[in-house]
């Protein structure tokens, strides 16, 4: 059994780049290089990241947790919020013609 969820996010949800740059690079002192070279990507990827032009993948995740203490769900709930809201804004109006199922 499932819930409705009748609560409407106004505001996009943080992307993990956004983080990235404002939070984590700085608090560690880290520029995109020395970021880059940290985990094991080429300075455009670990830079397309962080301008949030790329999504975190599990890989990508797995690296991040490994970089600064933390697990790599925490990367990929943060994407996940973005691409939920993301597609419930591009696909509300097909979404919305689709009639719920009730259990018989």
């Amino acid at each position: 059994m499932s819930y409705e969820n009748t609560m409407t996010r106004k505001v996009r949800p943080t992307h993990p780049g956004e983080m990235l740059r404002e939070d984590f690079l700085p608090e560690y002192g880290l520029t995109i290089s020395a970021f880059a070279e940290a985990i094991g990507v080429s300075r455009q990827s670990a830079n397309e990241l962080v301008r949030e032009r790329r999504v975190v993948s599990t890989e990508m995740a797995m690296r991040l947790a490994r970089l600064f203490g933390n697990t790599p769900e925490f990367w990929l709930n943060a994407q996940r919020a973005v691409d939920l809201w993301d597609t419930a804004k591009s696909s509300k109006k097909t979404v919305s013609k689709i009639r719920p199922l009730s259990a018989a």
